[in-house]
């Protein structure tokens, strides 16, 4: 689907005004729970942790992967290893 945003001409003089739209959108989604962080990484084209590393640079630290989610991955690991 694709998706058409007028833009006030003082935004669309910016080097890259749709890109700057569609990261607000993914950040402000995001934040909300509105987007997963699956569909934030897709919308803008991003892997994983290439979204993690945008986000951070951004200091957006909620929902962050942690020590927790780690564990959990590497017990998951073990899990599928033991099969």
């Amino acid at each position: 689907m694709k998706i058409a945003v007028h833009l006030p001409d003082d935004i669309a003089t910016h080097a890259d005004p749709g890109r700057e739209a569609l990261e607000a959108l993914v950040i402000e989604g995001y934040r909300s729970g509105a987007l997963s962080h699956f569909q934030s990484s897709q919308l803008l084209g991003l892997s994983r942790f290439e979204l993690d590393g945008f986000l951070k640079a951004r200091d957006i630290l909620e929902n962050a992967y942690d020590i927790a989610d780690l564990e959990r991955d590497l017990e998951d690991l073990r899990r599928s290893e033991e099969r």
